[in-house]
C-alpha cells in the first residue's frame, strides 16, 4: 500500500488549537515536537504534571466544544503560544510562566456547568496524548470522504484534530495497517490501535458549535465509531508533506 503525507498538524494545547506544518523531525518513542506540549486540567483533576494522565483530567473539546474552534502558533525558541478564537481576541503566552493568563483567556469558552479550567501542566519529555504512550495519529481523507458522502456535507479536516492527513484511495484502508510496521519519509512506525472518537467531533472547528453527528453516522454506516489509527515512532528522521507512506 502506498499513498503520499497531503498534510501535517500539531496541537501544541491538548484540545486546544492546531498548528500547520509542511515539515517536522520525529524522534524514536516521543510524539510530535510541539504536540500537546501543554494541558489544561480542571478543578476536579487529580492531574499534578508528574507523569501522563488520562484525558478526563482536562478541558476539552468533549465537554467544552467551542474549544474546537481555536487556532495556534508555537513559537518553540521563545516557548510562547499564539491562540486565536472567533470570540476572543488573540492571545500570545508563556504558558509555563503565565497559566493564569491562558486560562484566563479560554474561560468564556467553557460551559458553566462543567469544571473549570484550574492549572496549566506540561510533563517533560512527553507530549499529553491521548493514549498512554506517545502516539502520533495518522487519519486517511477517504474515510473523510465516505463520511461526507453518508452524511450528505462537507467536514473539515480540523474536527479530528490529526498529526498527519495522508489519502489511501479505499475508505478504512488504515485500519487494515494495525499491528503493522510503515515508512514515512526517514520515519519509521509502528501502528498500535484504532482512534476511538468522542463528542468533539461533532463540533464545527469554525465556530465551535455541535452541528453535525459524526458519531451516530459512523455507527449508522460503518458499526463503529473509530477515524483514524495510533502509530508510535520507532526510527526517527524528516517526514514532509508529499513524502510517500508505505507499509513494509
Amino acid at each position: 500500500m502506498m499513498a503520499t503525507v497531503e498534510a501535517l498538524w500539531r496541537h501544541p494545547i491538548k484540545s486546544h488549537g492546531r498548528e500547520a506544518l509542511d515539515q517536522v523531525t520525529l524522534t524514536a518513542g516521543q510524539t510530535m515536537p510541539g504536540d500537546r506540549v501543554w494541558a489544561v486540567a480542571h478543578e476536579a483533576s487529580k492531574a499534578d504534571g508528574s507523569e501522563w494522565a488520562m484525558s478526563a483530567n482536562f478541558s476539552r473539546g468533549v465537554k467544552a466544544p467551542a474549544l474546537m474552534a481555536i487556532t495556534s502558533r508555537y513559537d518553540a525558541d521563545s516557548e510562547t503560544v499564539t491562540l486565536s478564537h472567533p470570540d476572543r481576541p488573540d492571545l500570545t503566552v508563556q504558558p509555563d510562566r503565565d497559566p493564569q493568563a491562558l486560562i484566563d483567556w479560554a474561560a468564556p469558552l467553557m460551559p458553566e456547568d462543567r469544571a473549570a479550567s484550574a492549572r496549566v501542566l506540561r510533563v517533560p519529555g512527553r507530549g499529553m496524548t491521548d493514549t498512554p504512550f506517545p502516539s502520533i495519529s495518522i487519519l486517511n481523507l477517504a474515510s473523510s470522504r465516505a463520511l461526507e458522502q453518508a452524511m450528505g456535507r462537507d467536514l473539515s479536516m480540523h474536527r479530528w484534530r490529526g498529526n498527519i492527513w495522508t489519502d489511501l484511495g479505499t475508505p478504512w484502508a488504515e485500519f487494515d495497517m494495525v499491528d503493522k510496521e510503515i515508512e514515512i519519509g526517514d520515519c519509521r512506525f509502528i501502528v498500535r490501535e484504532r482512534i476511538k472518537r468522542c463528542m468533539a467531533t461533532t463540533a464545527n472547528p469554525e465556530t465551535g458549535e455541535r452541528d453535525a453527528d459524526t458519531l451516530g453516522a459512523l455507527k449508522e454506516n460503518w458499526n463503529h465509531t473509530h477515524f483514524g489509527i495510533y502509530a508510535e515512532v520507532t526510527q526517527g528522521g524528516t517526514i514532509r508533506t508529499g513524502d510517500a507512506l508505505r507499509v513494509l
